[in-house]
């Protein structure tokens, strides 16, 4: 797979989650809850489009990853891609437990469990790492390999029913916490894991057929055509599905149905950046995309004030009218972009400790050998 082959919106579709993610945030911890009205056409926009952000994150960290490993393999590199990816998703899971310390907390001694608590970067961390697992294991077998990830999509939100209120107390809480929201984790491995898997699958689609001609037509087509399906007809299709089988789950997954819908908003976006992709090459929106590490690690501490306790969310927790919430979600949107692009070298500086250390203790073992 050459350069050509690059897949330019993927940028775009990224920029697009970390910006909403931004605004979503920000105005989510401080909107006075006084205009969080759910008849209000506006909030209730707002409220959707917000609720897109997770799934692409999901799908578009599964589709990038998988297609790398992909090419990788198809160049007989996949072994230090596989390394690499190991190394991705572990060092996800350490930001992701480092940006709930509170230094000042621990050091007077006090030590709470908001510590164990679950969020979009361990799991995703962990996504990566199944990824890799499911790779080796397929590696050979490509339309297998496509099979099987369609199906962990399809397992993983079909069951949820099943895991929705699972309470693990007899579990340890650092691992029952990737299961159950019971205390306090904001994501669990399912069913979030079920967007990676479907993007994984979307990537090996990608990967087949990117080069042919007219395929950038039929995937935009088909981009649309299922997104719409799935958003307005998938509750109706798994009501079939019941009928057919007698099978509750099916049923019970069509009365609380926001995982397929909300699939199908995420490949609708794809079928938009895939669309503008020429026009999204080389241009802001695309290196935002390059950042959502960066962003999401200054995002944290600026906004919920990891590591120290003092976060905006601190001293304006709930407070804001809709205009002064807006302006402010603008301004925090621009600044933290600036920090990334400007001052902050989170990913090259994390990754070069962690490479020296992990080198050392490589060095230290073999000199124990």
């Amino acid at each position: 797979m050459g350069q050509s082959n690059r897949l330019y919106f993927i940028d775009a579709v990224r920029a697009f989650a970390i910006l909403m993610m931004l605004q979503g945030h920000f105005i989510d911890s401080l909107l006075s809850p006084v205009y969080r009205d759910k008849s209000n056409a506006i909030y209730n926009l707002w409220s959707y489009f917000r609720g897109i952000t997770a799934p692409t994150f999901f799908t578009i960290s599964g589709l990038v990853f998988a297609y790398l490993l992909l090419r990788a393999y198809a160049k007989g590199l996949d072994k230090p891609r596989i390394k690499k990816g190991i190394f991705r998703g572990l060092l996800l899971l350490a930001i992701g437990y480092s940006l709930r310390i509170n230094i000042f907390n621990w050091l007077s001694g006090h030590f709470n469990y908001y510590f164990f608590v679950i969020d979009v970067l361990q799991c995703i961390g962990l996504s990566l790492i199944l990824l890799v697992g499911l790779h080796i294991v397929f590696k050979k077998h490509s339309y297998m390999f496509s099979m099987v990830l369609f199906i962990i999509g399809c397992l993983c939100f079909v069951s949820e029913p099943l895991y929705r209120n699972l309470s693990l107390e007899t579990i340890p809480q650092f691992i029952a916490n990737y299961m159950t929201k019971t205390n306090g984790s904001v994501f669990t491995i399912l069913p979030w894991f079920g967007y990676s898997a479907f993007g994984a699958f979307i990537s090996t689609v990608f990967f087949r057929h990117v080069h042919r001609d007219r395929f950038k037509l039929t995937i935009i087509i088909t981009f649309f055509s299922v997104g719409i399906f799935l958003i307005h007809f998938s509750s109706w299709f798994l009501l079939k599905l019941y009928g057919l089988t007698h099978i509750e789950l099916f049923k019970m997954s069509a009365n609380y149905n926001y995982l397929f819908s909300r699939l199908g908003d995420v490949l609708m976006l794809f079928g938009v950046f895939y669309t503008l992709e020429r026009f999204l090459k080389q241009s802001i929106i695309a290196r935002i995309g390059e950042k959502t590490l960066s962003i999401y690690v200054i995002h944290f501490v600026l906004l919920y004030g990891s590591f120290t306790g003092y976060g905006i969310k601190r001293f304006l927790s709930q407070s804001l009218e809709p205009p002064v919430a807006i302006f402010g979600a603008i301004l925090f949107m621009i600044v933290v972009c600036v920090i990334a692009f400007h001052y902050a070298k989170t990913n090259a500086f994390v990754y070069n400790i962690i490479r020296k250390t992990t080198d050392k203790l490589k060095n230290y073992y073999h000199g124990l050998r």
